[in-house]
């Protein structure tokens, strides 16, 4: 249970073979970074650059000076291996076929 001045956020990371979501509980007003040092998941994935990667509240970009609610999921995202419009033009100008989902369309 929360005490008044309380309230418990998420902090989520994931690979594409795991993933770590830590509840925490806070001081209310506290900021995306500070949920992000308090919830200690950048021990456990040393990889997390809070200068490169970019975050967001539930799916939505957001700023690192954010103010969380209680029951926020603060999510740190990984960067693009491969920009996606950029493989499209890419597969575009070899002239493949592409289906939907993004593979090759075997013809």
């Amino acid at each position: 249970m929360n005490t008044p001045n309380e309230i418990t956020v998420e902090v989520a990371y994931a690979l594409p073979n795991e993933q770590l979501i830590i509840p925490i509980k806070v001081q209310d007003g506290i900021t995306v970074k500070e949920a992000i040092n308090a919830s200690g998941i950048r021990a456990k994935f040393p990889d997390i650059d809070l200068n490169i990667n970019k975050v967001g509240i539930f799916g939505k970009l957001t700023k690192m000076d954010t103010k969380l609610r209680h029951l926020d999921r603060v999510e740190i995202y990984r960067t693009l291996i491969a920009d996606p419009k950029e493989v499209r033009k890419q597969r575009a100008a070899d002239g493949k076929i592409m289906k939907k989902g993004g593979g090759d369309l075997i013809a």
